[in-house]
């Protein structure tokens, strides 16, 4: 709820504070000035955020090299643009783990770029070439449709996108699109096994960000957000290099009762675009991300040809959404 001073209050507070003298005067005025600052966080559309995943999933899937990945990337940098960002794209050749030349493009939108104060939010927006975690081995050389992975993500923060263009928060917020997340070697493959070959996209903006010397006081990634009673860990790269901002997103999550989906228990360790985020761009990052221990791990459609805006739940993005509004707008 936003605070509201009547003017009576206000003068009151001077008098009282004008009979304070000291270290206590300056530590009243500070603690005012602070209550002043917040802004109360918009209300999170899961029903556009689902429009926004919904239309991604209808290029097909999103992998580098194909016509449906350049349309859908073309998509979301007019978003960006569409919802008052300044939109920077880095197009660039990626070399795949098998020597694949990847025409792949990072689509950054920053809002209020003056601010040194920034926290950064990301998503991948590429999906995978391969179902090769299928039941049905046939559908291994299937490309995934990528609904929760990648398009969940993407169309939670692009509905961000859109509110923070109405009311800015205290300070400077970048979104990325991160690309060719999702190549990394199938299961299937007989040659080695590396991280390196996931995050092609974030390793590159993390060796060449956006803007020289950029920083941020910590990152938030989103991945696989979508599907039906998700259940969020923190994930074990996040709370080694960014304990406290897990910390700081759960008991937020807590708070707006969405505890069912934020569980405060250690998950695993996931290789994901926040390891090299973290490891070579050393901005503290976290991953939101499915990782039920108790069951499969992620998503029963992960990597598979059911993932499918079947698996989409508004509910779930309404929780992850609100959550990571509250963070933003609650940060000095």
């Amino acid at each position: 709820m936003r605070k509201v001073i009547s003017l009576f209050s206000l003068l009151i507070l001077g008098i009282v504070v004008g009979a304070c003298g000291g270290s206590k005067n300056k530590s009243s005025k500070a603690n005012f000035e602070n209550e002043l600052e917040l802004v109360k966080a918009p209300l999170f559309n899961a029903d556009s955020a689902y429009h926004y995943v919904n239309t991604q999933v209808l290029f097909g899937p999103r992998v580098p090299n194909t016509e449906g990945h350049k349309l859908c990337g073309v998509y979301l940098e007019n978003k960006l643009k569409e919802f008052g960002a300044t939109v920077t794209t880095q197009e660039v050749d990626l070399i795949a783990f098998d020597g694949t030349v990847l025409e792949a493009k990072n689509i950054i939108g920053a809002y209020q770029p003056e601010k040194k104060k920034r926290v950064v939010l990301f998503a991948h927006w590429d999906t995978r070439p391969w179902s090769d975690n299928d039941a049905d081995e046939k559908n291994y050389n299937t490309p995934v449709l990528g609904a929760n992975d990648g398009a969940s993500g993407v169309g939670v923060l692009l509905e961000i996108a859109r509110l923070i263009q109405k009311e800015q928060p205290n300070l400077g917020v970048d979104i990325v699109f991160f690309d060719a997340e999702d190549y990394g070697a199938p299961q299937f493959y007989k040659g080695p096994h590396e991280e390196e070959y996931w995050g092609l996209g974030s390793q590159y903006w993390s060796r060449n960000p956006h803007i020289t010397d950029y920083n941020a006081r910590f990152g938030i990634l989103l991945d696989m957000v979508g599907d039906k009673d998700a259940q969020f860990y923190y994930e074990g790269y996040s709370n080694e290099f960014a304990k406290s901002i897990n910390k700081k997103v759960w008991k937020k999550a807590h708070e707006l009762g969405f505890q069912h989906y934020f569980i405060k228990e250690l998950g695993g360790y996931i290789t994901d675009d926040h390891l090299f985020v973290n490891k070579i761009a050393r901005i503290p990052t976290i991953d939101i991300i499915h990782n039920n221990i108790h069951h499969t791990g992620f998503a029963e459609s992960w990597h598979t040809v059911n993932d499918t805006m079947d698996n989409i739940d508004k509910n779930t993005l309404q929780a992850v959404g609100q959550t990571v509004l509250e963070v933003i707008f609650n940060e000095k």
